[in-house]
């Protein structure tokens, strides 16, 4: 995968990976490239300076406690920040997403007469696949335009050499005048593309949250001369508020987001809406799938402890990608397992498992030819497949819960999961899916094979 830093072609290990993401209202599922942006500010002295170096940051501040006004410019006064920031604290309590809030602050600070022309807010989150999001806003812009970054990014030479790594590691403010182009300005390519988009002054402040979390916000200017010193006092006073605003959304978020990596999205919205109960659930149509690893206990006590963990990343890559992409949801991952189910609210869903079933056994094919590559061995799976009811809710102890599906639908898809050993196919249905999805001509009957724990014998169909 190739990350794209501002602009720039950075190499990063990770690979592209189909998992649904949602920063502000932006749900991402399939593969996005990162733009973080990289930038670094220092700003050339005025003629009256003095010089105050701020974690490792040069910074210039005239000897005055203003500067000379824009044309056609009043300076503005400090305290014409206090209408936002009682904005930010009183009237956006009804704002879900961040996104959102900055977008309509940054309106708001033009309204003001401040020369705001472009503005970032870069946030790290708790996510498995992305390291965290810059969100962009720019001059009328009804939306701002919200980007993911990649595990990676860290270790590139754009990142190490930008003022985004210094501020992460201490820094308090960095600021770069674009207009007139500085000598001594760094020679970060996000400055000739700022100031070919026809921006002057670009300043990034921290955006402390508890716990030590730091974030990142930036603002640039196209005004002539930028940003006034006032304006720069402006916009540094709503950086408490927006702080507190911004982490009451991103926390929200980062929950949701735990969530549903760990349980899912359907379920977390339940968990969320208050399905925190033992005992509480509901009766649900589903199609069931259960598949399982074979001879996953011999693999795991001859190959080393990494090899083991990259083979089953793989072989959960290649089997629940599919799942996910065609409607699934993964409710548990169980050892070298997994339980899905496809709810037959969706008319579809019948078709769908059905094809992901098959793009399952495509990708599982070719993850199978790099393991030959390797020096391993191929590896076996089974998978089974039924539709009933289902109880679909909290299970668990008093103090530690599951949400899952349980129910004799349930069993027999795990029965027919443990039938496909005894004889050696891949895949095997009951005559019950088969019939709701309408398919038989697509497979083969295999007749009817007693089950483990049921009285009568099912009739059974492979894939």
């Amino acid at each position: 995968m190739i990350l794209l830093i501002d602009g720039h072609r950075v190499d990063s290990p990770i690979r592209p990976y189909y998992l649904p993401f949602t920063i502000g209202k932006t749900l991402y599922t399939s593969h996005w490239y990162s733009r973080l942006a990289v930038t670094k500010f220092t700003s050339k002295a005025p003629t009256n300076t003095k010089r105050r170096r701020t974690r490792g940051v040069v910074m210039q501040f005239p000897s005055s406690t203003t500067s000379s006004p824009r044309a056609g410019s009043a300076d503005l006064p400090a305290g014409d920040s206090n209408g936002i920031v009682e904005w930010l604290l009183s009237q956006t309590r009804n704002e879900r997403f961040v996104d959102n809030i900055f977008v309509a602050m940054c309106d708001k600070l033009i309204e003001a007469g401040v020369p705001v022309s472009r503005g970032t807010l870069h946030f790290r989150t708790l996510h498995p696949q992305w390291l965290g999001a810059r969100i962009l806003w720019l001059k009328g812009m009804k939306e701002a335009e919200i980007r993911p970054f990649g595990y990676g990014v860290e270790d590139t030479a754009q990142y190490r050499n930008s003022p985004v790594n210094e501020l992460h590691g201490g820094a308090t403010v960095v600021r770069q005048r674009l207009q007139p182009q500085s000598a001594d300005a760094p020679p970060y390519p996000l400055y000739d593309e700022l100031r070919a988009e026809g921006h002057t002054d670009y300043v990034a402040w921290p955006l402390e949250h508890t716990l030590g979390k730091r974030h990142i916000i930036t603002f640039a200017s196209d005004g002539p001369g930028g940003f006034s010193d006032s304006e720069i006092t402006l916009l540094a006073d709503l950086l408490p508020a927006f702080a507190l605003v911004s982490e009451i959304r991103l926390k929200n978020r980062l929950a949701r987001t735990l969530l549903e990596t760990y349980v899912g999205p359907h379920a977390s919205e339940q968990i969320l809406a208050g399905a925190t109960t033992r005992g509480s659930g509901v009766t649900v149509g589903a199609a069931i799938l259960i598949c399982d690893l074979r001879d996953f206990t011999g693999i795991s006590d001859m190959w080393p402890r990494d090899d083991v963990i990259e083979l089953l990343n793989g072989y959960f890559d290649a089997m629940a990608e599919p799942i996910e992409r065609h409607g699934g949801e993964i409710l548990k991952f169980m050892g070298d397992g997994l339980l899905a189910i496809f709810p037959l609210s969706n008319g579809n869903a019948c078709h769908d498992l059905l094809s992901a079933i098959r793009e399952a056994q495509a990708a599982m094919a070719a993850l199978n030819e790099e393991n030959v590559k390797k020096g391993h061995e191929s590896l076996g799976y089974g998978i089974g497949v039924h539709v009933g009811d289902v109880m679909y809710g909290n299970i668990g102890s008093r103090s530690r819960l599951d949400f899952t599906v349980i129910g004799p639908a349930v069993n027999i898809a795990s029965r027919l999961e443990s039938l496909t050993k005894e004889l050696k196919r891949p895949v095997l249905l009951s005559r019950a899916f088969v019939e709701t999805a309408g398919c038989q001509a697509q497979l083969e009957n295999l007749g009817l094979h007693p089950l483990r724990g049921l009285g009568e014998p099912i009739d059974v169909f492979a894939l």
